[in-house]
């Protein structure tokens, strides 16, 4: 890698290998770290309705970045990049500190398995990198599937995915809305109207 390139990332082609984890994979070689996770975006929302409602493309959890060493830890035998608006950069890179998401790969074959996402947080709080205002104590955001597999609110995971809703986004939406409890509507449609004031998606409440 060049200097330049090393100081704007190497841009991420469209033949990037992902080959994701099932969630029950993803817990099975998390369970024996103490560090909290979950499981974020659409894997998340299938977690809360009980099954595989589409296919996905990728996998990602979350974890308080302070956390990050220890999951890095856990799976230790892999390598992990830093990646940020179609470019990646080596774990030691300077990128790490301002971006969010740490992609695990396979050292031997360059395939991906897991996306991580370094959320912040204050402690026991997470706290939302969109809107420092929006925050949650650990004890709420995270719930869990039959399985026991911990995943983000459905109601929050939403929230994320209103900023720019792709066609399986606004399907995940239509899918999950009946299926949230009136204290969970209520949180999305303050939270919505918070960062996306008169998003179209405050229409179906």
């Amino acid at each position: 890698m060049n200097p330049e390139s090393a100081l704007e990332g190497e841009l991420l082609g469209e033949n990037v290998a992902w080959e994701p984890w099932a969630p029950e994979e993803v817990a099975s070689r998390l369970s024996e770290t103490r560090a909290r996770w979950y499981v974020v975006a659409g894997w998340a929302l299938d977690l809360f309705v009980g099954r595989q409602t589409r296919p996905h493309d990728d996998i990602e959890i979350g974890v308080p970045a302070k956390s990050f060493p220890e999951i890095r830890e856990a799976l230790a035998e892999y390598d992990f990049d830093v990646v940020d608006s179609g470019r990646r950069w080596p774990l030691a890179s300077d990128a790490f500190a301002s971006t969010f998401q740490t992609w695990l790969r396979d050292s031997k074959t360059g395939v991906y398995h897991l996306d991580v996402f370094r959320d912040p947080h204050n402690g026991s709080e997470w706290i939302c990198r969109r809107d420092e205002r929006i925050r949650l104590p650990y004890e709420e955001l995270i719930c869990y599937s039959g399985k026991g597999i911990p995943y983000m609110s459905p109601e929050v995971v939403l929230l994320f995915k209103a900023k720019g809703p792709r066609e399986k986004d606004q399907m995940d939406f239509e899918g999950v809305l009946p299926l949230l409890s009136p204290q969970q509507i209520d949180w999305l449609r303050v939270n919505l109207e918070l960062v996306h004031p008169g998003h179209v998606w405050a229409n179906a409440f």
